[in-house]
């Protein structure tokens, strides 16, 4: 393979495993926590990328700053994710936690379907991008080929930060020890008086903020259109499979991995880009059905 295709294949994956990584970290810690599969996840991500677009442009068209497209992608995320998260766990998902995983799982599909008909109600169908963040950052010189700094350097960053924020919160601040105390014994933690309610609130807003995050830094460099949330969900659960359920440091190295193969693909067998990611799941999961960093006795996050 030639070396700048191969530094460039290197390049695309990384800055496509940001992207499945923050989408999929939530996932999998919506999971450990409160163990359902959200299928509704896809949608947060989907949203997110919208009210990011819809709010950058709104902005370029009142001719502000067009710096002020950064903390936008930032307040759009933090919003939509905020508010879906709350209201999904409030009405819906805290009267499911005691029923089988089969009608969790349709519940969550239903939440999905809803929310893949609000989006075509309020954005239509036409695809919306917001480019103004990758035209600021410019570009970065590689091997004499121009490459977006937003996606080679921002979108990695930001994925590095919220990994090691996420390891800081859960390990050594108080709500993240409660967190982890709920994940690997919920019935001990509640016996202790921990309020499980209140933990399972958290986290749902948690990942449901960090989707949406996925999804508005997608936005300047993705055309963000009908059926995009799907795509991401099963991508998301491929990542989180491979993983493991409930890991995290191990969902980040499985983004990679599959980031990597996808990119890797594209510039090699570009018919198999799309299958390559599940490929690479199927084949961990012949070899170890628990996934690659899953601990078996015990769930953690």
């Amino acid at each position: 393979m030639d070396p700048i295709l191969l530094v460039l294949a290197t390049l695309d994956g990384i800055a496509y495993a940001a992207l499945v990584f923050l989408v999929a970290v939530g996932l999998t810690l919506i999971f450990g926590v409160m163990r359902i599969l959200n299928v509704a996840h896809g949608a947060f991500y989907a949203i997110g990328g919208y009210a990011a677009a819809s709010l950058v442009l709104s902005i370029s068209d009142a001719d502000f700053s067009p710096w002020l497209s950064f903390p936008a992608l930032l307040v759009a995320a933090m919003g939509v994710g905020a508010a879906l998260g709350l209201v999904i766990e409030r009405f819906l998902l805290r009267h499911i936690y005691a029923k089988e995983e089969v009608l969790q799982l349709l519940v969550t599909f239903a939440a999905f379907m809803i929310l893949e008909d609000v989006q075509r109600l309020v954005w239509g169908v036409q695809p919306y991008s917001a480019t103004d963040p990758v035209r600021l950052l410019g570009t970065v010189d590689v091997m004499g080929i121009p490459y977006n700094a937003y996606q080679i350097i921002l979108l990695p960053v930001i994925a590095v930060m919220v990994l090691l924020g996420l390891r800081w919160f859960l390990r050594r601040t108080l709500s993240g020890k409660v967190i982890t105390a709920v994940t690997e014994d919920r019935e001990t933690a509640i016996a202790m008086g921990i309020d499980a309610r209140k933990v399972f609130t958290v986290t749902f807003v948690i990942g449901a903020v960090l989707a949406a995050l996925g999804g508005a830094l997608a936005s300047p460099t993705t055309a963000i259109q009908l059926g995009l949330g799907a795509e991401m969900i099963v991508l998301s659960f491929a990542v989180v499979a491979t993983a493991g359920l409930g890991q995290v440091e191990g969902a980040a190295l499985a983004a990679l991995l599959i980031g990597l193969g996808r990119s890797f693909a594209v510039y090699l067998v570009p018919e198999l880009d799309v299958l390559v990611p599940y490929m690479i799941m199927v084949l961990v999961l012949l070899f170890r059905p628990q996934g690659l960093f899953a601990v078996a006795e015990k769930r953690r996050i």
